[in-house]
């Protein structure tokens, strides 16, 4: 099972990383400017991760309604994603892939581990 590991930051925001069950991160959220904003972005994370997936790297893709995964090419030709609540916000963001299979599997990965993850906090 993986993991919800909640933070501050030094300016007193509150971010998110959702880590699978060998410790590597699947996801990073934004900043939050509360630490009850930042778990109700882990609950949104639990609650959308099921969204249908937008594939953006496919020429005339079809345009999913919101909440969704977005699939795409950054700039510098790596494979990410990236998961909005329904109204259009981005809760989380996936690390650059090399393959879009790779990426694909960052979104499963979260499909899996975020609806039974707990909350570790870690504050400095």
């Amino acid at each position: 099972m993986g993991k919800f590991v909640l933070k501050k930051s030094a300016d007193d925001r509150y971010m998110f990383n959702l880590l699978a069950t060998n410790g590597q991160i699947i996801c990073t959220s934004q900043m939050y400017v509360s630490e009850s904003a930042a778990k109700n972005g882990i609950e949104s994370v639990r609650r959308n991760a099921g969204a249908h997936v937008e594939d953006q790297t496919v020429s005339g893709a079809e345009t999913k309604l919101f909440p969704k995964w977005e699939l795409y090419k950054d700039k510098a030709g790596e494979y990410r994603f990236r998961l909005s609540a329904s109204n259009g916000e981005t809760i989380v963001v996936g690390q650059g892939y090399k393959t879009k299979a790779n990426a694909k599997g960052g979104i499963e990965s979260v499909r899996r581990n975020a609806p039974c993850s707990g909350i570790i906090e870690e504050y400095a």
